[in-house]
């Protein structure tokens, strides 16, 4: 066998693995990256994250220009050329992609392109490589990242039925769409091929959209998509799916008025799952739950001295950002430093309108029966969402009482993902209420909405009339 020898190797070249291999190679450290795919970048900029942020401003492009009218600005109705909206969308991610192999040249890391298995806690076999059978390392990473889940129902061979993955290659726009799963991904996604001209349909199994979400964060996305979507549909379950040439046949459970629909493509985003079931795991002392997911310490450490894991493969939500805080964690403690991962994860829903948060939210706070004062500043009120004609927005703090500390914040409107960064560096840094209303903001912004949401916490704002607190 032809054998490889490294210092730490990393399976999985996403954004927690080359964040791992990248930082851990700046520590001085001898890397080798195997990555199965021949291209680096993980599901986020390969099938995920970037190619649906691409399509989704493209959407919130066609969804302005139509809203302008109200404004005295009419536009024709937008002539949509699949073909090069779809190598547009590669283009991105080709781009982003071979900069993050010019980064491993850079560094000097081993990348080679293959299928890892554990033979040992210190060795892997690689499978579909040309010249490395095996690789032989003092520590491992894995950061092999998920894969979408499919339910049994819709296990069927049929072209019409996407995932996420295949949904993003935009092989056509269908008339009649059903998004079964009412949570990030599917709302991102149904959101993208209502504007691009479909009739989108919701079927969600809980009892809202974003299960876990602040309900007044919901509220207006909510608003917004029953008017863009033909219908959402919370409390329902499909039960049963047939597979025609030329559609699908649906029967769906709730509160429907009409039990059997008709569709001509289905795009299933019911949660993601783990890919450790292939990884030979079963070889180390690595342990995982009843759902694959790898159990870790603070230090990203499994219970095998030799192996650490990171990303979506460990408990936790799986995004991007917190899989390469990880990465970085897990290469500074193979480095020795005393690090562990204890930071302020934000989440993004990047719909229109957006919808952020990080820290404790309101939701979390009365099921754990946390104390906390909630402040909330109504975009209404707000000059610049006035100019945007986008006042539907909302920002809110979650506020410890007597300290004023601030242990969450929320917002939804516009741009929410790039405002929320404001949001984590103060839960991140344990900042209480007059350092934001004592920091001053632009005018008129959106960002001045979390100064504003801190005065009306304190009593203090202008912005809007608040009567004395007794």
């Amino acid at each position: 066998m032809n054998t490889h020898r490294t210092d730490i190797l990393i399976i999985g070249g996403g954004p927690g693995g080359y964040a791992a291999a990248f930082r851990a190679s700046d520590l001085g450290k001898q890397i080798t990256l195997v990555e199965a795919d021949n291209r680096l970048g993980g599901t986020c900029l390969l099938r995920g994250c970037i190619p649906s942020k691409a399509l989704l401003h493209a959407g919130a492009l066609i969804a302005e220009a139509r809203e302008a009218k109200a404004w005295g600005l009419s536009f024709a109705q937008p002539e949509i050329d699949l073909d090069k909206m779809r190598d547009w969308k590669n283009n991105i991610v080709d781009r982003l992609s071979n900069g993050l192999a010019g980064l491993v040249r850079q560094r000097k890391i081993d990348h080679m392109q293959g299928l890892a298995r554990f033979e040992s806690s210190t060795s892997v076999a690689i499978e579909g490589n040309d010249t490395v059978d095996r690789v032989e390392f003092n520590h491992a990473i894995i950061a092999t990242g998920s894969r979408p889940a499919i339910l049994r129902t819709f296990a069927l061979d049929s072209p019409r039925i996407m995932d996420s993955t295949s949904a993003l290659e935009l092989e056509e726009i269908p008339k009649r769409l059903l998004v079964v799963g009412g949570g990030i991904i599917g709302l991102e996604l149904g959101l993208v091929y209502a504007e691009l001209g479909s009739e989108v349909t919701v079927s969600e199994l809980t009892d809202g959209l974003i299960p876990g979400c602040d309900r007044d964060l919901i509220r207006p996305l909510e608003n917004r998509l029953k008017r863009v979507f033909k219908g959402i549909h919370i409390n329902t379950r499909v039960t049963h799916v047939e597979a025609f040439h030329d559609h699908l046949e649906v029967s769906l459970e709730g509160d429907l008025q009409t039990a059997h629909q008709v569709f001509d493509r289905i795009l299933i985003s019911v949660g993601r799952h783990p890919n450790t079931d292939h990884l030979g795991l079963e070889n180390t002392a690595v342990e995982t739950d009843d759902q694959g997911f790898v159990q870790v310490n603070a230090q990203m450490r499994t219970k095998d001295e030799h192996i650490l894991a990171i990303g979506d493969i460990v408990p936790g939500p799986g995004l991007a950002h917190k899989a390469s805080h990880e990465g970085k964690i897990a290469a500074e403690v193979l480095a020795g430093e005393s690090v562990a991962f204890d930071a302020i994860i934000p989440a993004v829903v990047y719909t229109d309108p957006e919808i952020a948060w990080c820290g404790l939210t309101e939701t979390q706070a009365r099921a754990e029966n946390i104390p906390v004062e909630i402040s909330r500043f109504p975009w209404a009120a707000s000059g610049r969402a006035a100019t945007l004609a986008r006042t539907e927005g909302l920002t809110k703090l979650v506020v410890e009482p007597h300290t004023h500390r601030i242990l969450g914040v929320g917002i939804v409107g516009p741009n929410a993902g790039e405002l929320i960064a404001e949001g984590v560096l103060a839960v991140e840094m344990a900042a209480v209420a007059e350092d934001l209303a004592h920091s001053i903001h632009p005018h008129p912004s959106l960002a001045e909405s979390i100064g504003i949401a801190a005065e009306i916490h304190l009593g203090s704002a202008t912005d809007l009339y608040m009567p004395k607190k007794k």
